[in-house]
């Protein structure tokens, strides 16, 4: 098991690596206004997109396999299961906000992107202080 939870805590980080950086794109999109550098970002955040998606299977594979093994015990193992569902919400809603930046449908300025990419950071420190504290 110990192994399991080795790699779950590698694809966890990578994937919160990419939650972190691919809002930062969307920054960047939100403020620019040249053709060719908005085509590179858009390549950038689709690429990032794509192989964060493929970072989150394994991870929640793998929080599963671990979920099965030492079974469904302790308050903080619910409260970070539901911390987990919002992080696979929140990579989808990245998703969808790729989509529109594709599509020349972004209303939304630089400064809420600016904040939408904090979310990630208090998902990580909370569900880090729940498996490791397990204050409940």
């Amino acid at each position: 098991m110990l192994w399991i939870k080795a790699f779950h805590i590698v694809f966890v980080a990578s994937w919160f690596a990419g939650l972190l950086y691919l809002p930062r794109i969307f920054v960047n999109l939100a403020q620019e206004t040249e053709t060719v550098a908005t085509a590179r970002l858009l390549l950038m955040a689709r690429k990032l997109y794509r192989f964060t998606s493929m970072l989150m299977i394994p991870a929640v594979v793998l929080g599963a396999w671990l979920w099965l093994g030492y079974g469904f015990k302790g308050g903080w193992l619910h409260a970070k299961l539901a911390l987990v569902i919002l992080a696979i919400g929140y990579h989808h809603a990245c998703g969808s906000l790729l989509r529109k930046f594709e599509n020349g449908a972004n209303r939304r300025a630089h400064t809420w992107y600016r904040w939408f990419n904090e979310v990630p950071v208090l998902l990580l420190v909370a569900i880090t202080i729940l498996v490791v504290v397990k204050p409940f």
